[in-house]
């Protein structure tokens, strides 16, 4: 879309904005520079994913614009960054009318054929050759998008409208909730072509990683997560507000031309005579197409050999699809074969195998973790789907239950999309026998029966009896575990038999255990038994941040636990910090440190500490906790991805023993970001600020050479 040159030029107009982004306004002459340069970032941003900006330089640039056009108000244009964003959609409405404006599309958006099999798509090219006599046929395929279908129309290159599928016939008018896609651009130079009006078709999706942040948030808030990122993406097109539209970091593929209209006495532009070439020219005028991702064959089994080995590799996609869309590449051929009332004759989907998959509901238990959460477990008539078998799903919380109005004995529908855990999509009502059963959430705890209590801004009950059995195994499960104490040995089984046996009781049980009742137990001989008694006794030496994990303090993670013990000079000295000091400290904010206080405050944890410390623990700052000197002192690292040699904590460790920081997020107090495969958010975040320096595993191993 911009040359070498144009990006250079828009690179050194920026800088130049940047300059001015402390006045209150610019010189209307300025405005379309400064416009055209919010657009290049956009795009920049949000469809090559490659910024060359940093979000804190957007947002000066975006609000100058803003306080430009509130002075100046006539030169507002439609396809002005700022345009994008609506206050609410209702007032858009007709008077009286609380849904969304039907309106029709002007080509009909048809579905596709099913293909779940080799012989299906042997099938379809068969009636393709002989229905257009031809021995060879080129088919372009490419993903199939599993998310919200799209129908986008410009006019004069601006977007004005979208809408929804609808029945295919009539959609929902979404337009504004779609201005809110920030890779859907504004304006599109169509013209350049000479086309006047288009409409084209996509799909709006939601990648993985925003839409785990996006869970993340809603659990964070007390709110059930959504199910799945198709429902996520569809249901984000009929929001009421744009506003929370726009929070959900939307995207959009566009795959078709449907429709459009050519300046008189102008023919139909070469880019337009094939699918690839349509795809080329969307991508080219700022839309993202799968361009990259599509290929083009002229044998059907080199298609199906293609669509197999793509399903292989779907789940290193940052997005999710259900299939590939096998396509005749030439439009002149497309118009000749036509279409059924249900589909085009040159197009079908080959779906991949189901991710999804009908059970049923049989039981919901109950189960208490470390921090007293109290978390329903669906039991589940086992189903094989994505190629494991689920028998038990976590079904998070009550008002979880409520919203999907889950019951014993319903048949549901579940989904395991990629390495996600597997969540249920809903309950199948209409094949209900009225003989299922409302689930009942406790108000006591189903260990220790004590009554529950939830805060409110929390959707989570919770057991507060610090010593519910229940509690107590899960943090003695946690403090033996290989990142805390590292006591093997004592792993999760173990720990539960002898809890079970009355031969393990409470953390400093560990370090008192009855080791001869221990002998006159099945599976325990004298080697095992050794092992087990010098694990115990070295983990009495761990560094002091290995003990302050083992705790299992909320929100204390090994990153925290090693920022805070290089602080203190005795465990102890935590219970006389306030929240202010402790926030002062390196990645703790208001929830950490006040979980932190709540621990310290609790007379209980005071005693178990102290006698922690009589039986030998190590409670004291070593030279483990300190910061080292080195050549790497002052230089902080963040790892993310699978590193292709090295395991994190190696990785980790090489920097710490070169007097280096572990930090645990992106921010701009970090020098280096090293990345591995199938690295996530971070790697993104990390992208918009200039200071990070991205590096590789290999690198990395450079830098660790040369210090």
């Amino acid at each position: 879309m911009y040359s070498n040159t144009a990006v250079r030029e828009l690179q050194k107009t920026t800088q130049v904005l940047l300059a001015q982004t402390n006045e209150e306004t610019v010189a209307e002459k300025t405005l379309a520079s400064l416009r055209d340069v919010l657009r290049f970032h956009e795009y920049r941003y949000y469809v090559l994913n490659d910024p060359l900006l940093a979000d804190e330089e957007y947002d000066k640039l975006y609000k100058l614009l803003e306080r430009t056009e509130k002075a100046f108000p006539q030169t507002i244009t439609p396809d002005s960054p700022t345009q994008r964003v609506a206050q609410g959609f209702a007032k858009n409405l007709p008077a009286g009318q609380s849904n969304f404006p039907t309106v029709q599309h002007l080509v009909p958006m048809l579905s596709l054929d099913n293909s779940y099999n080799s012989d299906d798509l042997l099938d379809f090219d068969r009636k393709v050759k002989e229905l257009s006599g031809l021995s060879t046929i080129a088919y372009c395929v490419e993903p199939k998008f599993d998310g919200g279908s799209i129908s986008v129309i410009y006019e004069n290159d601006l977007l004005v409208r979208g809408a929804t599928r609808g029945d295919g016939v009539a959609g929902d008018d979404v337009t504004m909730n779609a201005k809110q896609i920030r890779s859907l651009p504004l304006s599109a130079k169509f013209s350049a072509v000479g086309i006047e009006q288009i409409e084209i078709r996509g799909e709006v999706l939601i990648n993985k990683t925003n839409f785990a942040k996006y869970n993340q948030q809603l659990i964070n808030e007390g709110l059930p997560p959504l199910a799945n990122t198709r429902n996520a993406a569809a249901g984000s097109l009929r929001i009421k507000n744009p506003a929370e539209v726009a929070k959900r970091n939307l995207e959009v593929f566009v795959y078709h031309i449907s429709y459009y209209t050519l300046r008189k006495g102008l023919s139909t532009p070469g880019e337009l005579q094939t699918h690839t070439g349509a795809l080329q020219l969307l991508w080219d005028v700022g839309f993202r197409s799968p361009i990259k991702e599509k290929k083009v064959f002229n044998s059907i089994e080199e298609v199906i050999q293609f669509c197999k080995d793509f399903e292989t590799t779907r789940d290193a996609l940052p997005y999710e699809i259900d299939g590939m869309v096998i396509k005749v590449n030439d439009i002149a051929l497309q118009n000749e074969l036509g279409m059924t009332s249900h589909h085009p004759r040159w197009a079908i989907a080959f779906k991949f195998k189901a991710r999804q998959a009908t059970t049923q509901l049989l039981k919901v238990e109950f189960q208490v973790g470390r921090t007293g959460a109290v978390t329903p477990v669906a039991k589940l008539k086992p189903v094989p789907i994505g190629g494991v078998t689920v028998s038990s799903i976590s079904i998070h919380n009550e008002e979880y239950i409520k919203e999907k109005d889950l019951r014993i004995g319903d048949t549901v529908l579940i989904e395991r999309a990629g390495d996600v855990i597997p969540q249920i999509v809903k309950s199948l009502t209409d094949v209900r026998s009225g003989k299922e059963e409302k689930i009942k959430f406790p108000r006591n705890c189903p260990v220790c029966k004590s009554k529950l209590f939830k805060e409110e801004e929390e959707a989570v009950w919770r057991c507060v009896n610090i010593e519910c059995p229940a509690q107590v195994v899960e943090r003695i499960v946690h403090f033996v575990s290989k990142d805390a104490m590292d006591i093997r040995g004592l792993g999760e089984a173990n720990v539960r038999r002898f809890y079970d046996m009355g031969l393990l009781n409470d953390i400093p049980g560990i370090y008192q255990f009855d080791f001869e009742k221990l002998s006159t137990i099945e599976g325990f001989g004298a080697k095992s038994i050794e092992n087990l008694q010098m694990a115990i006794e070295q983990s009495k030496s761990q560094p002091l941040y290995r003990l302050l994990y083992a705790l299992g303090i909320r929100f204390v993670g090994e990153t925290t636990a090693k920022n805070l013990a290089r602080e203190l000079h005795h465990l102890l000295d935590l219970k006389d910090f306030t929240a202010e000091a402790l926030q002062n400290l390196e990645d703790i904010g208001p929830k950490v440190a006040g979980s932190i206080l709540h621990f310290f405050s609790n007379k209980n944890n005071i005693e178990m500490i102290k006698q922690l410390e009589s039986l030998g623990l190590q409670l004291r700052q070593t030279q483990k906790d300190k910061k080292k000197g080195g050549s790497l002192t002052g230089e902080t690292f963040l790892f993310t991805g699978t590193l292709p040699t090295l395991k994190r904590s190696e990785a980790e460790a090489m920097v710490e023993s070169l007097g280096g920081q572990i930090v645990s997020s992106v921010s701009s107090k970090l020098n280096y970001l090293v990345v591995g495969e199938k690295a996530g958010s971070k790697l993104e975040k990390a992208k918009k600020i200039n200071s990070v320096t991205i590096i590789s595993e290999e690198e990395f191993l450079k830098i660790i050479a040369q210090k």
